[in-house]
């Protein structure tokens, strides 16, 4: 395949276990970045939260963020692109989480991802057994009430995470999100859940960056492990599952790699683009 744009989810796919970014894969394609391959970071996470060595991979021009919320041009530090979620669907969605406050919620919004300051002291202090505590203390901003915010920023709002304990509870509430009009749920962890606007997802973002760049989407190769990368995998030309993803993201590629503690996006990027595998 004539392999133009590669998408790259980032946990669990481009970084190893504790965001390494191994030696391997920063080769790889900085190797397909040589080759004229626009690489493409597309990940859930904010801006603010992005790991410093994806800043040290030569020639990467763009990151989309926040599962499409918005797409940032490296070289000029520019937000070309951006689909939030609509404020009056946000003060749905803030009506039924308000209404089920047992389970903690992070709002994200200009780059950045926010929390209760009450479950930030609580995780700081007492640590949890279903989120990543250091995570959440190394980037989240606590604020006194995140309701509130939610409904301050509600124009604003990239993404909207939502975090269970319990899966049961988590199936429950993804069943009751869905019947909202003008969001998109999905998740990128086993223990959450994840709210964007009606049209947010990394695969829109793809599709206006092939756009601007004069690139057809079957000329993509898109690379993730978990339901948030379901919709890029999709829509691309080629789409690859990590050996560690979840089997409903396997079941809907085209070609499982290796895990990506065995460094399998540096394997898939050489065997189809550089083609020494």
């Amino acid at each position: 395949m004539d392999i133009k744009l590669i998408a790259l989810d980032l946990d669990g796919t481009t970084l190893r276990s504790k965001s390494v970014l191994s030696e391997a894969t920063k080769d790889a394609l900085e190797r397909a970045i040589k080759k004229g391959v626009h690489v493409v970071i597309a990940t859930g996470r904010t801006f603010a939260s992005l790991p410093e060595p994806i800043f040290g991979i030569e020639g990467l021009e763009y990151v989309i963020t926040s599962n499409g919320a918005h797409i940032t041009d490296l070289r000029t530090n520019e937000t070309i692109y951006s689909n939030c979620a609509d404020g009056t669907a946000i003060e749905k969605v803030r009506e039924i989480l308000y209404a089920h406050r047992e389970f903690p919620v992070e709002v994200f919004t200009d780059g950045h991802a926010y929390i209760d300051e009450m479950v930030y002291e609580d995780v700081k202090n007492n640590g949890s057994d279903y989120m990543d505590a250091n995570y959440i203390l190394r980037t989240r901003n606590p604020i006194p009430c995140v309701y509130d915010f939610m409904l301050e920023h509600k124009n604003d709002i990239e993404n909207i995470n939502i975090h269970f304990r319990n899966l049961q509870d988590k199936a429950e509430f993804k069943v009751l999100l869905e019947e909202y009009e003008g969001i998109t749920v999905t998740s990128s962890m086993p223990h959450n859940i994840e709210i964007g606007g009606a049209t947010t997802s990394k695969a829109t973002a793809i599709f206006d960056l092939c756009q601007r760049l004069n690139i057809e989407e079957s000329n993509v190769m898109a690379i993730g492990d978990s339901p948030n990368d379901s919709a890029m995998i999709i829509a691309s030309g080629l789409g690859i599952a990590m050996g560690n993803a979840v089997d409903e993201v396997k079941e809907i590629s085209d070609y499982v790699t290796l895990s990506n503690n065995e460094d399998g996006v540096a394997y898939a990027v050489r065997k189809f683009v550089l083609e020494d595998c």
